[in-house]
């Protein structure tokens, strides 16, 4: 049986003197969807920057594997060009480079019309990226922005908060859309996915769901019972349910 597409094991990461994350295990198959709860300050975000290459954040200890070979010390566009790709929570605008032109750089000026449309962003291919965007448009165009490069391996920083419920709709199907589309070998995009509202899960199939407090992965269960107990009970694992989880973490 093939290994997973991302592994990740014994990972610290720190910024400067702090360590904000702490012996994370993390296995997500070729194919599978996994989503990523916490509270606020928990490390979510770091955990997608460590993966991505981003500065500060720094890798103490532990490994990154993506398909088998090790890219915790390869630069952030060695890693998206093995097939990493991240959608941002905030962004930075990247004057006198428009939509235009990275689709041309990317090979993929017929998906950018094709999209652009689905996500209500038509007429943004002059615009320069992310300059005068609403908080709404940075998030679908970072949607579109991956329907652009294709990556094996999408990571999602909660992309449905700041957006309006009318576009919710279309930002979960537009992910769904790009997570089963047309790798060669006919499999699903795997994803890794941080949510804070949730509304994400009403749009896409989720394998599995964990739960990172204090900068540790606490567990993991199944996405949508995870996230009912948490609107419940807080950020704990379901008794019920943590003990088989946690021997079996890859489903799909």
């Amino acid at each position: 049986m093939a290994g997973p597409l991302l592994s990740v094991h014994h990972l610290d990461v720190a910024v400067g003197p702090r360590v904000i994350l702490q012996d994370i295990d993390l296995a997500v198959g070729v194919g599978q969807t996994h989503v990523l709860f916490g509270p606020n300050g928990s490390g979510k975000s770091s955990l997608l920057a460590a993966l991505m290459g981003l500065p500060p954040y720094r890798v103490t200890r532990g490994e990154i594997l993506f398909d088998g070979q090790r890219i915790d010390t390869l630069p952030t566009h060695a890693r998206a060009q093995l097939g990493l790709g991240m959608s941002f929570q905030r962004p930075p605008a990247l004057e006198g480079v428009t939509v235009r032109a990275l689709a041309e750089a990317l090979g993929a000026q017929a998906r950018l019309e094709h999209e652009a449309e689905a996500l209500d962003l038509a007429g943004f291919a002059s615009r320069d990226i992310n300059v005068g965007f609403s908080g709404g448009e940075i998030k679908r165009w970072e949607i579109l922005k991956l329907f652009l490069q294709r990556p094996r391996l999408c990571l999602f920083d909660e992309p449905e908060s700041g957006v309006d419920l009318e576009h919710i709709a279309a930002v979960g199907a537009a992910i769904e859309r790009l997570l089963a589309t047309g790798r060669p070998a006919g499999e699903r995009r795997s994803a890794l996915i941080i949510t804070h509202t949730g509304f994400i899960l009403d749009y896409l199939q989720a394998d599995v769901g964990h739960l990172l407090v204090n900068g540790r992965l606490i567990g993991s269960d199944e996405p949508r019972h995870l996230f009912q107990h948490i609107k419940r009970h807080g950020y704990s694992i379901p008794t019920t349910s943590a003990a088989a989880w946690q021997t079996t973490p890859e489903r799909g």
